[in-house]
């Protein structure tokens, strides 16, 4: 099983990722984050994605 098979949302758009610096920053902890600067949007860093993740999975 795959991580797409596995994802309820493996639709959904997310960001490009950044070739390098500079470095959007976490809208939540305000760390780099792997996106471009340049992108306009919520951007989160790994570690707060996952978080998120975890937040908004379905139990039992």
């Amino acid at each position: 099983m795959s991580d797409d098979d596995y994802c309820t949302i493996g639709d959904a758009t997310k960001p490009p990722v950044a070739d390098g610096p500079p470095y959007a920053e976490c809208v939540l902890c305000r760390e780099p984050t792997e996106y471009p600067e340049s992108y306009k949007g919520i951007t989160l860093c790994p570690v707060c994605e996952w978080r998120e993740a975890e937040r908004t999975a379905c139990s039992g």
